[in-house]
């Protein structure tokens, strides 16, 4: 039997357990929410799976989950996270349901679904005895990626050092379901600028504009954007001033930044601490960093790719594209470790956190299949 074909029989049990994970709530902040979403997981792997759980305790966050399946030497990675954007109290407005040949609700594409197909993917590995005897199979489910991962970096590096190959159960880029062999590096920033106040109209030489310097700060910022090397530079929230009759004693900017290399990644980190005030008489704070390093095209990632597009093309007859993107993901912590990933292995679907979410439904069994086509050859 054809990965496929159990997996088509099997996608109304895919379906109950995916409408009871999207209703419920998960997001980043509320650890005991999210542990309750980390107890689910936990408890439909091990009843679906030959495997063995590790809980990982985590003080500010939910705790995080590690699911083995298998013994062998050979480590390969299913990087999930149970964490979504929606914050308490959103399922219970917009509960699961089913829409002609889509499924809504929040989380379900980002990435509730993407799980799924990755716990049924190994369960038809498991049943129709393909797992491999010299695998472990190791599926991570991070708590707090959707807020950068801050308590989960390390100990998804630390896998990442040890296994072979990763594949990141994130959504593939539409409208052709590509998967991601590339992606970019960002970081954030906080900008704080400190003038002096003064009456505007009795007496403004006496104060210095803490808005007149972000906005010298901000042109500079921009012209850090290099379309031909893929660098780009936000200044997306820009707060400031007490007034329109007081110079503003203070502002605020909160600042985006995408690159495509590791060389555009310290770079821009350097010009970000280089940052310093204009005016002699300003004072200037600059906070944050660049967090997640760019997911970088290489060849051991492009044969990864090669291998994926061999399975889609022999056992589901579909064309797989690849792609790079501008968004980032825990596969960014991963292929910065020489780790060969794939990304966007996911549901196929639209509006990622977006009151639109959704995944399509006949597509859960062909990527779950997708899935399990690569895992029992990589």
């Amino acid at each position: 039997m054809k990965w496929v074909t159990r997996l088509e029989l099997l996608l109304p049990e895919m379906l109950r357990l995916l409408e009871q994970s999207v209703n419920m709530d998960s997001p980043s902040q509320r650890k005991d929410l999210t542990d309750r979403m980390i107890d689910w997981y936990e408890d439909i792997c091990l009843s679906h799976l030959d495997a063995r759980a590790i809980r990982v305790p985590n003080e500010e966050y939910a705790d995080r989950l590690e699911i083995h399946v298998g013994s062998g030497q050979r480590r390969i990675l299913l990087i999930g996270h149970a964490d979504t954007v929606w914050p308490a109290g959103e399922c219970a407005q917009r509960p699961f349901r089913i829409e002609g040949d889509r499924a809504y609700g929040p989380g379900v594409l980002d990435m509730k679904a993407g799980i799924i197909q990755a716990i049924f993917a190994l369960k038809v590995v498991q049943e129709m005895g393909r797992l491999p005897a010299d695998v472990t199979f190791i599926l991570l489910i991070n708590s707090d990626e959707e807020i950068g991962s801050p308590s989960s970096r390390l100990w998804i590096e630390e896998h990442a050092r040890s296994s072979q190959a990763a594949f990141v159960l994130e959504p593939p880029m539409e409208p052709e379901g590509a998967v991601k062999t590339a992606r970019k590096g960002n970081g954030r920033y906080h900008l704080q600028i400190e003038g002096r106040a003064a009456h505007s109209g009795v007496n403004p030489a006496a104060g210095v504009s803490a808005i007149h310097e972000m906005a010298r700060h901000i042109l500079s910022l921009q012209e850090l954007s290099d379309d031909k090397r893929g660098i780009h530079v936000n200044v997306g929230i820009v707060n400031g001033g007490i007034g329109s009759n007081v110079i503003a004693p203070q502002a605020e900017a909160y600042i985006d930044i995408r690159v495509e290399t590791m060389e555009d990644f310290n770079r821009m980190a350097h010009k970000m601490q280089e940052l310093a005030p204009i005016h002699p008489e300003i004072r200037l704070q600059i906070e944050g960093q660049m967090n997640r390093p760019p997911m970088e095209r290489t060849a051991a990632i492009m044969n990864l790719y090669h291998l994926a597009q061999q399975v889609a093309e022999e056992e589901l007859n579909l064309n797989l594209p690849d792609t790079s993107t501008g968004g980032v993901s825990d596969g960014n912590f991963v292929a910065a470790c020489g780790t060969p990933t794939l990304d966007g292995m996911g549901a196929r679907g639209d509006g990622a956190h977006a009151l639109h979410e959704y995944v399509l439904i006949a597509d859960i069994p062909k990527r779950a299949a997708l899935l399990a086509g690569i895992l029992v050859r990589v």
